[in-house]
């Protein structure tokens, strides 16, 4: 089943569409990144709600606000608690048998669940925002990946004696580089993420980095998830390979969450 529904959200029409069998257990909430659309980049969320609802999954996908054909103002994803409470109450009107709910956002769409958090079973959170700009460079673990690999590489070295690099950006790049980054709002991330998520991180991608770097360097207790590496550069996964392994993520994932809530029950 394939439907599309208007959801009110304080006076405005939120967007949504709605994919998978009328009597699924197992519900989703697709929250978008950036400004994108419920489609997502690479038609991304439509094909991962039809491999999950081709699974016997409930999958629910809106726009934000603001955004795609949402009315209203765009309130951000850092403010968008009320979209994401009303998209998930539709979920469970149109699914009354639903008895466990997940959650999976990309990139500002990851920090968006962890920030509203919803009662969630859990959720797969990938190539998750957790540091915001200081300039128009990218995150400094980014840019520190990005030196490594060229200090390995003959060819960069060849330009580089050669006078074929701009100096003025590898400055800019090497002092951004050695700067430190705010993690305020990777800090409200971690007190919001859902206690049973797995963390996706496409391993070139820049966001990706950015969040492993401030993952591995916290210091405070941080709630247990599993992290998934995927070999890609893409940022959302538009690769064959990567694709796939996300989709199974994502299969994994329900799969784990119920078998410990099975076991949890049968210890009671």
């Amino acid at each position: 089943m394939r439907e599309i529904l208007a959801i009110d959200c304080h006076g405005d029409n939120l967007l949504a569409t709605l994919d998978g069998p009328a009597e699924a257990t197992i519900g989703w909430l697709f929250v978008i990144g950036g400004t994108q659309t419920r489609v997502g980049p690479h038609r991304l969320y439509e094909r991962l709600a039809a491999r999950l609802a081709g699974a016997g999954h409930a999958v629910i996908r809106f726009d934000r606000r603001g955004v795609g054909d949402s009315g209203g103002e765009d309130p951000g994803y850092d403010a968008s608690d009320a979209d994401i409470a009303a998209a998930l109450e539709a979920l469970r009107r149109r699914f009354p048998g639903l008895s466990a709910l997940h959650g999976l956002g990309l990139c500002d769409g990851a920090a968006a669940i962890a920030l509203a958090s919803p009662k969630l079973a859990g959720a797969v959170l990938a190539n998750p925002w957790v540091i915001e700009p200081a300039d128009d460079l990218p995150p400094v673990a980014a840019i520190r990946s990005h030196y490594r690999k060229r200090l390995s590489d003959p060819a960069a070295w060849r330009r580089l004696l050669s006078g074929g690099v701009n100096f003025t950006k590898l400055f800019r790049g090497v002092m951004r580089s050695r700067a430190r980054e705010d993690d305020g709002l990777f800090a409200r991330f971690l007190s919001g993420m859902p206690q049973q998520s797995r963390i996706v991180l496409a391993d070139g991608d820049g966001t990706a980095q950015a969040f492993a770097a401030a993952w591995r360097g916290h210091k405070g207790r941080k709630p247990p998830a599993t992290i998934v590496s995927i070999a890609t550069a893409s940022h959302s996964f538009a690769d064959a390979p990567a694709f796939e392994a996300l989709a199974q993520t994502l299969l994994d994932h329900s799969a784990a969450t119920a078998s410990s809530a099975s076991k949890s029950a049968s210890a009671r």
